[in-house]
């Protein structure tokens, strides 16, 4: 996926087994998209600094969407698992499953955790990583994420729009 791609269609099963769309933010100025898991470690330091940036900008009008597309590699990532982490950590935002993958392959994401930011045009305005430091949240010296929604939520171009993501592989069925 391109800087300038539209978000594409999509209808995934939520940890609540509704099933989404799209448009299940269509309310939101911005859309943030993070392919994340349940067991890597990466993916695993980022989980409260995700959940801290939805109560951060959730009144901006910022949408985010966690989607797990490796819930068929391991009993760690099932549905059941995700919904315990879920509750555990008390998220508030949707936790999607992507079972066939396909979602993963068409953003081209291939780390957990990987971001992908759009505005409100639905177009990709940043995609990679969150900040500089996943081992250390107190070490964090650039937030390549935050300046990116903070650009977006503002209407204008995000000044760094691809940053390699750091994390653990995609692991394909």
């Amino acid at each position: 996926m391109n800087i300038g791609d539209k978000l594409p269609a999509f209808n995934l099963k939520g940890i609540d087994g509704e099933m989404y769309n799209q448009y299940a933010y269509a309310d939101r100025y911005a859309l943030l998209v993070i392919f994340t898991n349940n067991s890597c470690p990466v993916a695993v330091a980022y989980r409260n600094r995700i959940k801290n940036l939805l109560k951060r900008y959730e009144e901006d009008n910022l949408g985010i969407v966690r989607i797990n597309s490796m819930a068929k590699n391991s009993e760690s990532e099932s549905l059941e698992e995700m919904k315990k982490m879920y509750d555990d950590l008390k998220l508030e935002h949707l936790y999607l499953m992507d079972e066939d993958q396909q979602m993963a392959k068409s953003f081209g994401a291939n780390k957990v955790p990987e971001a992908f930011l759009f505005n409100s045009k639905r177009e990709l305005v940043y995609k990679g990583a969150i900040d500089d430091s996943w081992e250390n949240e107190n070490m964090v010296t650039r937030v390549y994420l935050e300046d990116a929604i903070e650009a977006a939520l503002d209407g204008i171009d995000v000044d760094y729009p691809e940053v390699a993501p750091v994390g653990c592989d995609m692991v394909w069925n």
